[in-house]
């Protein structure tokens, strides 16, 4: 049995920041890690010469003021190198016009939207204001939701006439601004915001947050933007955790957390049960524990089920099922892809027998394929229990037929032959939930539906005390800029019961 004063367990970004950032603050740290790397949903893996981005394919905050610039800053470290995207994706209707081109360049995205959805302009002109709301109340760095009066102290001190005025959209949905803005008509406009905003709310407009979903549609374009990693999204982690180690943390890796148990008096540690590679169990203490993990396991991982209250346990228990992901990872001649083909594109499906794609293409000299080649990703949402629980030749021949499938809507889209790839295989939820643990290999946090979102989302300081809780179910939701916030609050709070304070300059 060993003691420590903080374990986080899983070292996806978000476990990765919060553990860097509590190290640097000179606190014993241990990071857990099942895998037999770090970065999580950000990691990659090689086939061959070939490298590919696991999930996440591209980076916000890395600009002056985001969230990752902050906290690099903050850890003294230098940013990976990267490029921003202008064109940041393109988005395809499948309905015979052109494809709608996010511009990073604000001017040029006006004249953009305003070809392809026009009378939408006040639409736009509102959804701008709530994002520049946003951003100034996140840069405050508030605690959502508060659960002491620590908690709402951030909160209040946060607050602005801006951001107390688009409070009173908390409940609304982006299907609601349109209605507001006179624009719940142009289905058009509709079907774009439904492919768009489900990439990263996992929700379609009217079941997406409109204080959210504002910010997903304002996040591309100047002053701030969406990045490309020289190298591969591993670049990232590989930063993060040299800061772990670099202040004297430690990284387990192939140790997975198995069990929690509370303190059985106060003042005493938690204790975690860890698996090694060897199939060992060792016993870890700690004063907190930062669990990154689907907040969905907690019930299976805490021992002493009297020590969760009902009330909460009911409230995991109900939380929505987040989806599963189809991944199709490819390598191809950079010559058979079309001219000028663009980093990120998204295709709607053209009928209900297709998925609707994500697609992601290294650019040539990023570090992710030799000269003259290129990765290609492509990946769908699924219901994931679809996936977990086949027979295993059920499982092989829908994983081959899907696998088809989504290389012959490549190869339509893009011009592509069979003798173009170089090589290609499929991940499913089943795969993704043996490598990561997920539950059914789930992707991404609870959707971001106004009832899971911010003041009514799920709280960072749970009703044990000492066990914190971060990543994508945690505000402000998914993606790594929205991780590392998350883990910052939980740092400050967590650093806040032991008397001390930290503060990040925007």
């Amino acid at each position: 049995m060993s003691k420590n004063d903080v374990i986080v367990i899983g070292a996806g970004v978000a476990g990765l920041t919060a553990s860097a950032l509590l190290a640097h603050e000179n606190l014993p740290v241990t990071l857990l890690e099942s895998h037999s790397q770090v970065g999580g949903c950000a990691g990659t893996f090689r086939r061959g010469p070939y490298i590919f981005d696991v999930g996440a394919t591209q980076v916000a905050g890395l600009e002056p003021g985001g969230s990752h610039e902050r906290l690099f800053r903050h850890l003294q470290l230098k940013l990976p190198l990267a490029e921003p995207l202008d064109l940041a994706c393109a988005v395809d209707l499948a309905d015979g016009t052109p494809p709608v081109h996010l511009w990073r360049d604000s001017k040029r995205w006006q004249h953009e939207r305003q070809f392809h959805f026009p009378g939408s302009s006040r639409f736009w002109k509102l959804c701008t204001w709530i994002h520049s709301n946003n951003w100034d109340f996140a840069g405050r760095d508030p605690v959502l939701p508060p659960r002491s009066l620590w908690d709402l102290r951030q909160f209040l001190q946060a607050l602005r006439p801006g951001s107390l005025s688009s409070s009173v959209l908390t409940l609304f949905t982006i299907a609601d601004l349109l209605k507001i803005c006179g624009c719940n008509n142009d289905k058009r406009l509709r079907q774009f915001l439904d492919l768009y905003l489900r990439l990263y709310s996992q929700e379609s407009a009217d079941r997406t947050a409109a204080l959210y979903g504002a910010t997903v549609l304002q996040v591309a374009q100047e002053p701030h933007g969406l990045w490309h990693l020289q190298g591969s999204m591993q670049s990232l982690s590989n930063q993060l955790l040299s800061v772990l180690e670099r202040d004297g943390g430690r990284l387990l890796l192939r140790h997975r957390a198995v069990a929690l148990k509370p303190p059985q008096v106060p003042g005493e540690a938690w204790e975690v049960t860890v698996e090694n590679r060897q199939g060992e169990k060792l016993l870890l203490r700690a004063a907190d524990v930062v669990c990154t993990l689907p907040p969905q396991v907690l019930p299976n991982l805490i021992q002493e089920k009297q020590c969760l209250p009902k009330s909460y346990c009911r409230r995991l228990q109900k939380l929505p099922k987040p989806s599963g992901a189809l991944v199709l990872y490819g390598a191809v001649s950079r010559l058979s892809l079309p001219v000028d083909c663009p980093a990120h594109m998204q295709w709607c499906a053209k009928d209900s027998s297709s998925l609707s794609l994500f697609v992601s293409v290294s650019r040539d000299g990023d570090g992710r394929a030799p000269g003259g080649e290129a990765t290609l990703i492509a990946s769908a949402f699924t219901p994931a229990e679809d996936w977990c629980y086949l027979p295993e030749n059920t499982y092989q021949q829908r994983k081959l037929h899907t696998l088809h499938s989504m290389q012959a809507v490549l190869n339509a889209r893009l011009n592509l032959s069979l003798a173009d790839w170089h090589h290609v295989e499929l991940a499913t939820p089943r795969g993704f939930a043996y490598w990561t643990g997920r539950p059914n290999g789930i992707v991404g946090g609870l959707g971001q539906h106004p009832l899971h979102f911010g003041p009514f989302g799920l709280a960072s300081r749970t009703p044990l005390s000492g066990l914190w809780l971060c990543g994508d179910s945690i505000h402000p939701g998914e993606g790594t800029a929205g991780v590392s916030q998350s883990a910052l609050m939980v740092c400050r709070q967590l650093l806040a019961t032991r008397g001390q304070e930290l503060e990040i300059p925007s």
